[in-house]
């Protein structure tokens, strides 16, 4: 079964309230709760969102309510994925590492690049069971990948165009100049379209973005473990280690303490920085291992190291085995 983080649907309640309908009687009429969307990190199936989204443009008469409510998205909808992705150098970077970051947001999606007529295709693909609502959900995604390449490029969305398969909804032209965006129906794939030189492009980076992030994430982990500076920092290392840009500096200023502050009251745990990140790298790497969706290099990377050799060389210290003693391991046992 594929999930998406139930963030994907953020501002659903907002968008069906000014469509003057009610956004729980849809929620109740596929089986859902507002419980499962109060946390946006929380998972749900993903056809269970494709069945929401398809009731919601019924019950709004709305064939393109998955545009209207990807416009109204910012990209926090997409969770840590933009940020992660931004340390790429060009964009082409970015496309040549999307797919391994994808999984944080959902399952069942992947995104293929091709060249044709002078251009790069961007096509997205969503693999979910049931084909009701899968309109829907490949509306709302293409205009998330939209408003992303838009970010990376430093461009306005609105030069970008929608290439949808699905075929030309009745009204579209009527509300063309109606702030939708310019969108082509019945194309032979979902996604947009880039100039090759476009993909060299230097990704843009917004100074600002990583501690606007974590600003609102020091929201959540306040609400999430009230009064646990030890569970706080393990989840912000957590975050903070594909990034690059994980140490005990940045780990203080995102939550608002001095590192020398930090340290202090990690030891009233019986704890340090260093203790907790080895456990968070160590936990992931264990996890990592026996999925075996990674290469050991690739896993290394993601935990913050340059090398796969200190990896290995740490993993060894941890466990008694090297990673792929441990992997090997792993698949004796299952």
């Amino acid at each position: 079964m594929y999930i998406v983080r139930s963030g994907a649907a953020d501002k659903f309640d907002s968008l069906v309230h000014e469509l003057n309908q009610n956004p729980i009687d849809i929620l109740n009429g596929v089986g859902l709760s507002a419980t499962q969307f109060r946390d946006p990190d929380t998972y749900i199936a993903y056809s269970r969102l494709a069945d929401l989204m398809e009731m919601a443009a019924l019950q709004c008469n709305q064939s393109l309510f998955g545009v209207m409510l990807g416009q109204r998205q910012s990209l926090q909808s997409l969770g840590d994925l933009p940020m992660l992705l931004s340390r790429a150098k060009t964009v082409g970077d970015v496309f040549s590492q999307v797919n391994d970051y994808l999984y944080l947001h959902s399952s069942g999606v992947s995104l293929d690049l091709k060249e044709t007529n002078g251009w790069v295709q961007v096509s997205l693909n969503i693999d979910v069971d049931n084909e009701i609502g899968k309109e829907q959900l490949i509306q709302l995604s293409v205009v998330q990948l939209a408003k992303f390449v838009a970010s990376i490029l430093n461009t306005d969305v609105d030069r970008i165009t929608l290439h949808l398969t699905q075929s030309e909804v009745p009204d579209y032209s009527l509300r063309a100049n109606s702030g939708l965006p310019h969108i082509l129906f019945d194309e032979s794939f979902n996604g947009i379209l880039l100039r090759p030189s476009q993909l060299s492009s230097k990704v843009y980076q917004d100074p600002e973005l990583l501690e606007r992030h974590f600003e609102k994430h020091l929201q959540y982990l306040n609400k999430r473990y009230p009064n646990n500076l030890y569970d706080q920092a393990s989840d912000l290392i957590t975050r903070l280690l594909a990034t690059g840009e994980c140490s005990v500096e940045r780990v203080a200023k995102a939550l608002d303490l001095h590192p020398r502050v930090l340290q202090s009251r990690l030891k009233s745990y019986g704890s340090s920085y260093r203790e907790i990140l080895q456990k968070v790298r160590q936990r992931l790497a264990e996890k990592s291992l026996a999925d075996h969706a990674q290469s050991i290099t690739d896993i290394a990377l993601q935990l913050g190291y340059a090398e796969a050799s200190v990896f290995s060389r740490h993993f060894r210290d941890w466990t008694g085995l090297s990673p792929t003693q441990w992997r090997n391991q792993c698949d004796k046992q299952s």
